[in-house]
């Protein structure tokens, strides 16, 4: 039968702490009254060594000293074992003086015993540990990949104390570098800092490393860029302890190394916004998220579920991906009700439905097509979409009190060069400026960001495809530039916006930083690869797509921004008063959508955003004629459903009697 020392293990301390107490308390009397100890004192020990004892070990039970690991011993266990000694002391010192003999003890012994105890006990922990630690060193030194560390922070001194205290890492420190001169020469946990980045190549090729690893969790992404450009220089692998960001969150731990990812090299700092009213906004509250698969959808879902909302509506037409997002959010939270809702927010009857059974009290519409070329191609469906899709979900929300309204909107909104980003801009004057939607109680507000890393059909998972595939790399222009961001980060922005009193009617906006290069983002992602660009990897400029502009914006030259209580957050001021101009245009927009060409379409558009450019503005609008049909020429019926209706308002003109405009604009 195998022996378990677990079993003994208490036993077997608490035996250890009966021989040393009194041999510390021993040791003060001789060192006090050298030895022979006179007999006078001898009488003194033997007279007052069982009370400490008896107080001690009541001290050690009470701090729970029996139950640590001697082989893992930190300061949490000293502070204890300090807390224990000292009571017992002074629980000593109360026993002596309430039965008169409090002037017979030296004070001086005390403090010897309680400095002897203090070393003996804290030695005897800390010695354990530190053989152990040893003997995995020496292991690891014999089988573990030779490490050079990047940084001789915070992060790298956690970093190699957990290398020391566990043998899972197999990987060996030999040394650290650091940028910082007056680092130079300096020790942490016996690994030496000898150099810069700068000479990694030397250091790597004197002491054969094996691995590079950067620790430097709150580099900027300029900083982080030199560095992952010299550790390409040194062809050996290196990778990067978790950001800031995946610490905090607890998405990661300091020792789970991964490898550089192309979001690390962003060219911006990651923005992390306090989103302590969030909870008490969302808490107990029925929250509605349209496109609830999608990326920022799905990405709300996660973090909204975590402020113990009382209900979650998740709207998508997209089944596979629905089923999965809901499968997701069940297991990290079980105690949540979750409702998945397939379903299109066009359909005005469903959404009835839906706002009726429910009662959502905070509505996020994320639902909307949004691929630039894709929605050139389909203008038809861009606009039901993604302008009357949100008028008919607006007017719900108005209709059912809906307490909030957040529409995720785009940088690719301002000034839009495409049909994509002028149906946003449309979105963002109906939510704000819509005659029955700015007369409810809803607060509808909207939130305009950059483009976000790794959601669907995003460049970088194009990037990676055609890297796996081993085809070129595809950018548009050499010069196109673009603002970017992660999904927790954009999301970060949405709930933050959500909550701003300021915001409310207005379009909330991230100070975004600088713009990024994409093909130094395609180059890049080469270089992380272990690959060099143009030599192994060609990239092809393949020209801007239908649509796409060369640089992207955050606000045109109609509006302005100004500054809010957040500092990453601003508010864009544009004017949304014009009702009637509104009402015409989306009067004009709904017929030509069903009955005009895709030029009265686009003329459409360009009357409600003056502002677009080319290509989508091609010459000056001119307005779609509206003229009777002949009675001869037969009509066909035209569905009802395909002809929205713009809510508590009677129609201008009948759809049946407009055609298509023979002029093109």
């Amino acid at each position: 039968m195998r022996f378990n020392m677990r079993r003994v293990r208490k036993p077997l301390l608490f035996a250890a702490h009966v021989l040393l107490i009194p041999l510390a308390y021993f040791a003060g009397f001789a060192l006090r009254f050298d030895i022979p100890v006179p007999s006078r004192w001898m009488d003194l020990f033997w007279a007052t060594a069982p009370v400490l004892l008896a107080l001690r070990l009541a001290a050690f039970s009470y701090f729970r000293l029996y139950e640590g690991s001697w082989r893992h011993a930190g300061m949490q266990d000293l502070m204890d074992l300090l807390k224990a000694v000292s009571v017992s002391s002074m629980g000593l010192l109360v026993v002596l003086f309430m039965v008169g003999e409090f002037r017979e003890l030296p004070r001086s012994l005390l403090v010897l015993d309680w400095l002897i105890a203090m070393g003996m006990f804290g030695g005897v922990r800390f010695a354990v540990r530190s053989a152990r630690e040893q003997r995995m060193w020496r292991r690891r030194a014999e089988r573990g990949r030779r490490a050079l560390i990047i940084g001789a922070g915070d992060a790298a001194e956690a970093l190699l104390r957990q290398f020391r205290r566990y043998d899972s890492n197999q990987i060996q420190p030999i040394l650290l570098v650091d940028d910082d001169p007056a680092k130079l020469g300096m020790q942490l946990h016996g690994v030496r800092v000898e150099g810069t980045t700068d000479d990694l190549p030397r250091l790597c090729e004197a002491h054969h490393i094996e691995l590079l690893v950067i620790a430097l969790p709150s580099a900027d992404r300029r900083q982080m860029q030199r560095i992952v450009e010299r550790c390409a220089e040194t062809e050996i692998e290196f990778k990067v302890v978790p950001s800031l960001e995946e610490l905090v969150d607890g998405r990661a731990r300091l020792s789970q190394l991964r490898s550089v990812d192309i979001e690390d090299l962003l060219g911006r700092s990651t923005v992390r916004l306090s989103l302590d009213a969030v909870e008490s906004n969302l808490a107990d509250r029925v929250v509605m998220i349209t496109g609830g698969a999608g990326s920022i959808g799905s990405e709300l879902l996660r973090q909204i579920a975590r402020f113990q909302p009382r209900r979650l509506l998740l709207v998508d037409k997209a089944e596979s991906p629905l089923y999965f997002a809901h499968l997701e959010i069940c297991r990290a939270y079980p105690g949540l009700e979750v409702v998945p809702v397939i379903a299109d927010v066009t359909d005005t009857a469903r959404m009835e439905q839906l706002f009726a059974l429910h009662e959502p009290t905070h509505l996020f519409h994320a639902a909307a097509y949004k691929h630039v070329p894709l929605m050139e191609e389909n203008a038809v469906e861009a606009v039901r979409n993604n302008v009357f899709g949100t008028l008919r979900l607006a007017e719900c929300a108005a209709r059912y009190g809906v307490q909030k309204f957040v529409l995720i909107s785009t940088d690719k909104a301002v000034r839009p060069s495409s049909v994509m980003g002028a149906s946003k801009r449309i979105a963002e004057r109906i939510v704000l400026g819509w005659p029955t939607l700015r007369a409810s109680g809803t607060d509808f507000r909207a939130v305009r960001f950059g483009n976000v890393l790794g959601s669907d059909g995003s460049v970088v998972p194009l990037f990676k495809r055609q890297l796996a595939a081993g085809q070129p790399l595809t950018v548009t222009h050499p010069d196109v530039t673009r603002y970017f961001m992660t999904i927790p980060e954009a999301v970060q922005l949405v709930l933050q916006a959500s909550v701003m009193p300021e915001a409310a009617g207005r379009i909330s906006m991230l100070e975004m930083g600088e713009p990024v290069r994409i093909v130094s983002l395609a180059e890049n992602l080469i270089r992380l690869s272990g690959l060099e660009p143009y030599r192994d990897v060609p990239i092809v400029f393949t020209g801007l797509r239908p649509g796409e502009k060369l640089h992207e914006e955050l606000m045109s030259q109609v509006e302005q921004t100004v500054a809010t209580g957040i500092e990453k957050i601003r508010i864009v001021q544009t004017d949304e008063t014009d009702r009637t101009e509104l009402e015409r245009g989306l009067d004009c927009l709904a017929a030509a959508l069903t009955l005009a060409t895709r030029e009265d379409l686009l003329n459409a558009i360009r009357h409600l955003v003056p502002e677009c450019e080319p290509p989508l503005r091609k010459s000056e609008w001119v307005a779609p004629r509206v003229t009777t049909v002949p009675a001869a020429r037969p009509v066909s019926p035209v569905p009802a459903v395909l002809v929205p209706p713009l809510s508590g308002r009677a129609p201008t003109r009948s759809p049946a009697t407009v055609t298509a405009s023979s002029q093109v604009a």
